[in-house]
């Protein structure tokens, strides 16, 4: 298998925006690149022929879920994720902190004032030594460390894993943050000594950049993770209650401190116009549930107006395609009048096409983005695509 490696290809003139390909050992992804979630080894309706056909070049499994099910002792008795999804190429999995912000104590508060839910013993317990947890499915004890996050992605057989942090909760207060960001660095660096010692040739591990949205904590983050030479930059707690105007400042705030040569992950970001100005900043890949979870809504990602909500009872009728612009099979064959009743009836298929549509839609729009940099054209289609 061929060793990590990233090189930049193409730079736009007029941004900080760049064209480059990451090389993994399950194969190239070109980038800028959308990364879809397949949150329990799957993305939801679709099977690994549908998304080689949309053109996806890699998705996020989460490691957290795969710990708890169906199990570290399944997924090795097929010798990894790989093989075990009957996926070919790339992957990237999580450290599981984001799932310690999910289960943690203050985000659960605040879904119980919302939905008046029974308070209940703390899913979560942090300290410097790790997360200890109980899971969501059966209440069984868990303990997570930097250590067990990096084996167990080493063990899923991860292309791309991302060191243990702790995804801090929005909004948090500067010393919370301040902590939160100490415990992150520390385990950033027992995350990349267990990496340095028992990963296999073909990975790599990005460190996770926090601080909340606190210019000082963002930078001192990236200052001190750049200079544990990691082979990659993710940043994260960006997509977690903050706003679009925050996300952008972080962002502006950290880029500068990172490699130049090194790849960057936005976690957790892909909403169109997002997506513009992460990249416009100089963001290689970015992750986002978006266009999977919003298809199975019936939310339908169109060129002209960003999305249509396909349950709507005018196109009860309309024989036009979902996007007339695409040129996706559900698009070539199917009406927006069949899509709404597949809705309204409940019937499975309605998954499927919305998410196959949503995700081609993602995948074309990243290609332009991609030919946009080449050609020194971002701006423009910028321009088109944000009317």
């Amino acid at each position: 298998m061929k060793k990590f490696e990233f090189k930049v290809l193409a730079r736009d003139q007029d941004t900080k925006a760049r064209v480059g390909v990451i090389q993994t050992g399950h194969g190239p992804i070109e980038t800028p690149a959308f990364v879809p979630v397949g949150t329990q080894a799957t993305i939801k309706s679709l099977d690994s022929d549908d998304l080689k056909d949309i053109g996806v070049q890699i998705f996020f499994v989460n490691t957290y879920h795969m710990l708890l099910r169906p199990g570290l002792a399944v997924i090795n008795h097929f010798g990894g994720l790989h093989e075990f999804m009957n996926w070919s190429g790339p992957i990237i999995t999580d450290s599981g902190g984001f799932q310690v912000f999910s289960l943690g104590d203050v985000n659960r508060q605040r879904r119980l004032k919302i939905r008046a839910e029974e308070l209940t013993a703390p899913l979560i317990k942090i300290s410097d030594e790790g997360v200890g947890f109980r899971s969501h499915l059966d209440g069984s004890e868990f303990f997570l460390t930097a250590e067990k996050s990096v084996e167990s992605q080493i063990a899923l057989g991860s292309d791309i894993m991302i060191a243990f942090d702790e995804c801090t909760y929005y909004p948090a207060t500067h010393d919370y943050a301040q902590k939160a960001l100490g415990r992150t660095h520390r385990w950033a660096l027992r995350s990349l000594e267990t990496y340095r010692e028992k990963a296999r040739p073909y990975q790599a591990l990005y460190a996770s950049l926090h601080g909340s949205t606190f210019q000082d904590l963002r930078e001192d983050s990236a200052r001190y993770l750049t200079s544990l030479d990691f082979p990659g930059y993710a940043i994260g707690g960006v997509a977690v209650g903050e706003s679009k105007k925050e996300m952008i400042a972080v962002l502006d705030w950290t880029i500068p401190f990172l490699p130049k040569d090194k790849p960057r992950h936005l976690l957790g970001v892909g909403e169109i116009d997002d997506i513009f100005n992460l990249v416009e900043r100089g963001m290689d890949t970015f992750d986002c549930v978006m266009p999977t979870r919003l298809g199975r809504m019936g939310q339908i990602l169109i060129s002209k107006s960003f999305s249509i909500d396909i349950n709507n009872q005018k196109y009860a009728k309309d024989k036009s395609p979902l996007d007339s612009e695409c040129s996706c099979p559900v698009c070539q064959n199917y009406s927006r009048a069949y899509l709404h009743h597949l809705f309204k009836a409940k019937e499975l298929l309605a998954y499927r096409l919305a998410t196959y549509h949503n995700l081609y839609f993602m995948e074309n729009l990243v290609r332009q983005i991609r030919q946009a940099i080449k050609d020194h054209q971002f701006l423009s289609l910028k321009a088109q695509w944000l009317k």
